[in-house]
């Protein structure tokens, strides 16, 4: 039987990456977009050039309807869902003292209700030995000004894939999230000049800025073999913290 997974945010950045290496693994992959069709297709067609499976869902993570509707679109089209990557989110950066309530409801919005909302659709539809995986940040850890609102909705989301893992026992489903450090993708680089990426790439021990790759071989490991992994934050940002 071939495993399937739904990856939200997959039209882009890591997500993408994380769906290209799924399908790549074998598994049958449900890219979950907000607004950028034409990147979700391009990378639907491209799984499907490669030889994999895959379609596109338009939904916004927050909405329950949509998002539900997507894994229904999952188990009608492939026959369940055994996989669900939440990669989904948004980085508006600010001050505590400065940011803009409404910017940081619609932050929490994605990033905290967009994962709630993503889980319980995952807790109520996964299959038996099936795996979850979370997209946190190393920020949590790290606690760079202005990343105030960012690393808080973060810190729920861990928290939350914790809870999660023990809720789901007997299932035998792993729920784990991943804390990527800073990695190039437009929602990192947007912003920064060179001179702030090369300080950042300093960080690490192996004087580089990750990857999607490599972030998404951590998800693949999780998503399959990594059976004994279980209510864990992997913080894959090249031994910064």
């Amino acid at each position: 039987m071939t495993r399937v997974a739904i990856v939200t945010g997959g039209s882009r950045g890591i997500g993408r990456a994380a769906a290209e290496r799924l399908a790549a693994d074998g598994m049958a992959v449900v890219i979950v977009y907000a607004g950028n069709k034409t990147e979700a297709d391009k990378a639907v067609e491209e799984i499907k050039a490669a030889g994999g499976q895959a379609i596109a869902a338009r939904a916004d993570v927050a909405d329950e309807i949509a998002l539900g509707a997507a894994f229904d679109l999952a188990a009608e089209t492939f026959g369940g869902v055994d996989v669900v990557v939440n990669s989904a989110g948004i980085m508006p950066l600010g001050t505590v003292a400065d940011m803009d309530l409404d910017v940081f409801d619609r932050l929490m919005r994605t990033n905290a209700r967009g994962t709630f909302v993503v889980s319980q659709q995952a807790a109520r539809k996964l299959r038996n030995g099936g795996a979850i995986i979370n997209l946190s940040s190393s920020v949590v850890g790290l606690r760079f000004p202005q990343y105030g609102a960012y690393a808080m909705s973060k810190g729920g989301v861990e928290a939350l894939t914790l809870v999660l893992a023990r809720e789901l026992r007997g299932r035998d489903i792993t729920v784990n999230a991943v804390a990527p450090g800073p990695t190039a993708t437009a929602l990192f680089l947007e912003g920064k000049d060179e001179a702030t990426i090369d300080t950042l790439a300093k960080q690490a021990p192996l004087e580089r800025i990750g990857s999607p790759e490599d972030i998404a071989e951590v998800i693949s490991f999780l998503a399959g073999p990594a059976r004994w992994i279980n209510g864990q934050v992997v913080r894959a940002n090249g031994g910064i913290i």
